[in-house]
């Protein structure tokens, strides 16, 4: 069902977003009612839908997602305006730009690598993150940013954490910081939860010369019939028994 569309007032607030992501998303649901994740890849050439509809999100409009037929017949997430009442138009601005000295800082403290995975990457590769998401606490209101506050991601890693953070119910409705910082996505060497899941969960890269041992890894899994992640669960389980 399409959204219905909004009074002036709030059409005008909508029309003051200046993300280009987000205005492309505000602007098709007004035209259309809704916009696909089809039509966001298509049409727009975005490779990673909910980013784009993230953004409006982060800009403080509420979006709901819900389910449509592709043009192939796939079942795939559509969104569109939810209750407007809700917005926060302390968020209209959207997030501030990070200056570079903050990415320097992350890059240099972190060795360059990522804080999930733990991969090396160049500096270009890696993405500044909100250690509790945006949409849950916003940005700092002080102008000295905490690099504390933030981390640096790969492309991967960032788009797994961006769709198990928006699958989580204190992100969709509580926006509990303390619970945020108690997830492995903000705290990967100390947490109790993956989004309210009682689950642990170890992301590990092989690289350069590490490689050669993925594959002898991956060989022994296929002799054993047996997929590399329960593969290495079991590896690991007889180690720590035999001490």
């Amino acid at each position: 069902m399409p959204s219905k569309l909004p009074n002036k007032r709030i059409q005008q607030q909508l029309q003051s977003i200046t993300n280009k992501r987000a205005r492309i998303v505000i602007q098709h649901i007004l035209k259309h009612g809704h916009i696909t994740t089809e039509e966001l890849e298509k049409k727009y050439g975005y490779n990673h839908p909910p980013r784009a509809a993230r953004d409006v999100r982060e800009a403080g409009i509420p979006l709901e997602t819900f389910r449509v037929r592709s043009s192939d017949g796939r079942s795939i997430a559509a969104y569109r305006f939810g209750d407007l009442s809700k917005i926060r138009k302390q968020r209209l601005e959207g997030r501030k730009t990070f200056p570079k000295t903050l990415k320097t800082d992350l890059y240099e403290s972190s060795d360059g690598k990522c804080a999930i995975c733990l991969g090396e990457f160049e500096s270009r590769y890696l993405q500044i993150d909100h250690r509790v998401p945006y949409e849950v606490a916003g940005d700092q209101t002080s102008d000295k940013l905490n690099p504390q506050d933030y981390a640096l991601l790969c492309g991967s890693c960032n788009r797994a954490k961006s769709w198990s953070c928006e699958h989580c119910e204190n992100w969709q409705s509580d926006k509990l910081p303390q619970v945020c910082l108690a997830c492995y996505w903000a705290n990967p060497e100390n947490y109790s939860h993956i989004a309210l899941k009682e689950v642990r969960r170890a992301d590990i890269l092989w690289s350069e010369n590490e490689v050669q041992a993925y594959e002898r890894l991956k060989l022994a899994a296929q002799t054993n019939q047996s997929p590399i992640p329960e593969y290495v669960k079991r590896i690991i389980a007889k180690c720590l028994n035999e001490k």
